[in-house]
């Protein structure tokens, strides 16, 4: 097994640094690239995708930039390997599916992969801490400029980046922010809130994208528009939306402390001591259980955690994370069983 090594951190984007990261996980911006006089990956032949493939290894061969980051092929990664990625947002979940002409760069600190042959040619993906969708294009934009310096991109004068799903041309961007919001569940708003969402042209998903259920209250807010506009509009958009979200769930979070504050405490001390001393859980338990945990640390009722162990134990309770952590394939049963432990030790070791 791959990745091992990487489990025994987390990832940069859970940090707990950077603006309102509270209740904002991270910010990602993905950019959708393809290569001039190629077919995109859907319809074209082996021999084009493995020239995709060469083109990107060529380039990153030639390119200070991308010389230190990790690089393997489809057919290096394995299923753990797959879901383990997917797990820390380095991949989409359908990226590996089908034929094996992709490839994978990961940077070193793990705040921009690329991923070769997905949908496009190239998807180039950047995550930072925080509310933070301007510093994410930026980090993206330094690796799309450098590619398009070894690469000719195919673009149009009126349409912009061409890609292979319409609705991803113009900008080719799509940005996104991780947000946690049991506020509004609580008070039962989340779906006014979600309609509003909507009605102002981004669109909201579970936290593994487009096709995840909503898990732990949090959220995945992203643009929909790419043609017509710019990337500062959709950058503007996605911060001015979260801002107003933000509003909304501070005053949902107040509301639960003037009506009902004996029992919201009561909900995140329960949750903190199954934490502390359950011997089985599973990867919703968890997800559940640590969302009310966060709401506690940020209401100041459990003032005693960090963030950042918040969002580590987030991150390695899941199914992959779990076994790459302690190096060895488990079972539903034996996660479950392991996963209760780790998160035991974590807190005992934050209590001291």
């Amino acid at each position: 097994m791959m990745f091992e090594d990487m489990a025994k951190s987390s990832a940069a984007w859970l940090s707990g640094h950077g603006k309102e990261a509270l209740v904002v996980l991270s910010s990602r911006v993905r950019l959708a690239r393809n290569v001039a006089g190629c077919g995109f990956p859907s319809s074209a032949d082996s021999e084009t995708r493995s020239r995709i493939v060469g083109y990107f290894d060529s380039t990153r061969g030639r390119s200070e930039v991308l010389s230190d980051g990790l690089y393997y092929g489809a057919g290096e990664i394995n299923g753990l390997d797959n879901d383990f990625l997917v797990e820390r947002h380095l991949i989409s979940p359908t990226f590996l599916n089908g034929e094996e002409s992709k490839a994978l760069y990961i940077d070193p600190e793990e705040r921009v992969s690329i991923m070769v042959n997905e949908e496009d040619h190239l998807r180039i993906q950047a995550l930072t801490p925080g509310l933070d969708p301007h510093g994410a294009y930026e980090l993206a934009s330094k690796y799309d400029v450098e590619i398009g310096r070894h690469l000719e991109y195919d673009y149009d004068q009126d349409f912009g980046y061409l890609t292979a799903c319409p609705t991803n041309a113009g900008t080719g961007m799509r940005a996104s922010v991780l947000i946690h919001l049991p506020g509004l569940v609580l008070t039962r708003e989340i779906d006014k809130v979600v309609s509003h969402i909507t009605r102002s042209g981004l669109v909201v998903r579970g936290s593994y994208g487009e096709g995840s259920d909503v898990s732990g209250n949090l959220f995945q807010l992203s643009n929909q528009t790419t043609l017509g506009v710019t990337e500062e509009e959709t950058l503007r958009q996605i911060t001015r939306m979260t801002e107003e979200i933000l509003e909304k769930e501070a005053a949902a979070r107040q509301r639960l402390i003037d009506e009902a504050a004996d029992m919201i405490e009561d909900k995140i001390w329960r949750a903190y001591g199954i934490l502390k001393h359950a011997r089985v859980l599973t990867s919703e338990e968890v997800m559940n259980l640590l969302s009310a945990v966060r709401l506690g640390h940020a209401m100041k009722v459990i003032d005693f955690l960090d963030v950042a162990l918040i969002n580590d134990m987030l991150l390695l309770s899941q199914p992959a994370h779990l076994q790459k952590f302690y190096g060895r394939e488990m079972d539903s049963n034996q996660r479950d069983f392991v996963r209760a432990q780790m998160v035991r030790e974590k807190l005992r070791k934050a209590d001291n």
